[in-house]
């Protein structure tokens, strides 16, 4: 590893902001305006990304379908973001943890401390990603917002050779830092108040970008009705309960106390509530009923 820094000032992250120059100067309300401006930014860059957010999100789709895994991959506020939206897969859509993983420069060590010199080897993430045994179907989503993270780079390379399917965001122009991803997204939001602090807008943009990603994965998949989690976890807790119960009988108008016993008997899964209640089935045939459609809801309540 080279203890030599790139000179990375001319980044668009890295800008020194001209309306952000005397920040230390301002009032608390003054600040609080001026960061709020630059997050009204944000939605402007995300829309110049669409395609290529919409590109990222048919690989990834196309990617589980065959059985594969999402590994996001970053360092600092980047890998966080990309861990945060991984552990919410499984509450939110009941997927396997393993379906969607966050790799993270520094380890476990790193969500809650900064391991920063752990970004810095091209290496490393590869080595993660080989025991976690990437292979052909899964997909690498490599997490940058400065875009010249060794840790990241590595990461896509490794998966190249490994035949995955690769994915690079990052918040500056390609140009400034070119990647050899499948698909790459850059949303471009340009300087932050506290130069070079991507904590910001550029963490703020990633967190609406991964937001994007497995939603519309997810739904993909079959994964939501309309727009209901009909495969939320009810077995979590004392609210996921409530939330399933309220979404049977949105879906079927059965009361309140009568989707509470549905989901009683459908053993807490929520689309199999739902077919029981709407096909008059029993808690195997909608089962069987499910696993016909491909785990949709709406294939399965339609099937003749």
């Amino acid at each position: 590893m080279s203890t030599t820094p790139h000179a990375r000032g001319h980044l668009a992250t890295e800008q020194i902001h001209p309306e952000s120059a005397r920040f230390d100067t301002l009032s608390i309300a003054e600040a609080v305006a001026l960061i709020q401006r630059e997050d009204e930014r944000i939605h402007a860059a995300l829309a110049a990304a669409r395609a290529d957010l919409a590109r990222a999100i048919e690989l990834v789709v196309t990617r589980l379908r065959v059985g594969g895994r999402l590994f996001y991959v970053g360092a600092g506020t980047s890998g966080r973001l990309g861990l945060l939206d991984a552990v919410e897969c499984p509450p939110t859509f009941q997927t396997d943890p393993s379906l969607v993983q966050a790799v993270l420069a520094g380890g476990t060590a790193a969500v809650t401390g900064a391991v920063e010199g752990a970004e810095d080897s091209a290496t490393a993430a590869g080595e993660e990603l080989a025991r976690r045994g990437l292979c052909e179907r899964d997909i690498v989503f490599g997490i940058a917002a400065g875009g010249t993270t060794p840790y990241v780079h590595g990461a896509i390379d490794f998966a190249r050779s490994r035949g995955a399917a690769t994915v690079f965001l990052s918040c500056v122009p390609r140009e400034q830092v070119p990647d050899r991803a499948d698909v790459s997204v850059r949303i471009v939001t340009g300087p932050e108040v506290l130069a070079g602090s991507t904590r910001l807008k550029a963490g703020t943009v990633t967190k609406l970008a991964l937001n994007a990603v497995t939603t519309i994965a997810m739904a993909q998949l079959g994964k939501v009705h309309g727009n209901l989690m009909v495969d939320v976890d009810t077995s979590k807790n004392i609210k996921l309960v409530e939330r399933g119960a309220r979404i049977v009988s949105t879906l079927t108008g059965a009361s309140r106390d009568e989707a509470l016993q549905l989901l009683r008997d459908a053993g807490g899964q929520v689309k199999v509530a739902v077919v029981m209640h709407q096909r008059r089935m029993t808690r195997e045939a909608a089962l069987a009923a499910l696993d016909r459609a491909g785990g949709r809801l709406r294939r399965a309540l339609e099937e003749s």
